[in-house]
């Protein structure tokens, strides 16, 4: 396969995903790393992509540019499933969760609808939906006001003088990207500060992130890496580990699901291990899982959090 054609493959795969990563693509394609590092080159020089660390996104354009809720809904959906699922194994019945905008709390509101008793408190017009629409278990769910951004989410004066009146026990929030200098970001003002203040009246935050947000950097920071509680992404390369290592407190990784199971790998407190193959320990999630029962493996289960 000549190199342009190799190329115009995988700008259809970031066009349809919205990112790719550089070990799929070396698989997929039966070459070196270095020959897709170089295709990738090949494609920013034409303004076609932007390279993040380990693969590929969608031009980031500037940093104050906001993709519509639609569109972003069509990338990388395995990803985001996979950690919806493993974020729900954080949350047990009973507890007051404040939830965010974006696809990816979107994915896990999917999966916390089947929760029984929980509180949550959302800024998300479509958060709301899923939860509202034909719910499963008897669950409350308050909805702020604010001005609806692309995102589908309410911000400004009216939504953070309501979070602000809440003490959730959990605060589930997206990003639009994560960096190590930059800590969390979005291209959105208002959006960042309504962020702001419903980490402030939550006890602890996870972040749900995949991994092609890693190294974008929006217009605001919201939160700096030493915010984090749990950070919960479908990916973790070593170099990532690094820079995350005695900032986060704890790291859920999610791999896309495969049938009716995913596998979720946790890293916390002295579980973290520098050699790569005992970093993690492991255990198999259901697809939809109940909070309460989690098909322990090896190593501990992503068990609701504690302080």
């Amino acid at each position: 396969m000549l190199a342009r054609q190799r190329q115009q493959l995988i700008l259809q795969e970031i066009s349809r995903n919205g990112a790719v990563r550089v070990s799929e693509l070396t698989e997929r394609y039966n070459v070196s790393d270095m020959t897709i590092r170089r295709d990738l080159d090949a494609l920013e020089r034409d303004g076609l992509v932007t390279k993040v660390h380990g693969g590929a996104t969608l031009p980031v354009g500037r940093s104050a540019e906001e993709i519509s809720f639609t569109e972003k809904l069509r990338q990388r959906q395995e990803e985001k499933q996979s950690i919806g699922v493993a974020a729900a194994t954080l949350i047990a019945p009973g507890m007051s969760v404040c939830i965010s905008g974006g696809t990816t709390t979107w994915a896990a509101a999917n999966y916390l609808r089947e929760i029984e008793n929980l509180t949550i408190i959302t800024n998300s017009t479509s958060v709301a939906d899923v939860l509202c629409e034909n719910p499963v278990v008897r669950q409350t769910v308050l909805l702020t006001g604010g001005e609806r951004t692309p995102s589908h989410t309410l911000v400004g004066p009216v939504a953070d003088k309501m979070l602000a009146s809440y003490r959730a026990d959990v605060c589930l929030i997206g990003a639009h990207g994560i960096s190590p200098d930059h800590g969390l970001t979005t291209p959105n003002v208002a959006e960042a500060r309504t962020n702001e203040v419903m980490i402030e009246s939550s006890s602890q935050l996870i972040v749900l992130c995949d991994s092609s947000k890693w190294g974008m950097v929006g217009l605001v920071r919201f939160a700096t890496l030493e915010d984090l509680d749990v950070l919960v992404t479908d990916h973790c390369t070593p170099s990532m580990y690094e820079a995350l290592e005695g900032k986060v407190r704890r790291i859920v990784v999610s791999e896309a699901p495969e049938g009716a199971h995913g596998l979720v790998r946790v890293m916390q407190g002295e579980d973290a291990r520098v050699a790569p193959d005992s970093r993690w320990s492991r255990y198999h999630a259901p697809a939809r899982p109940p909070a309460s029962e989690v098909d322990a493996g090896t190593g501990p289960a992503a068990s609701p959090i504690k302080r």
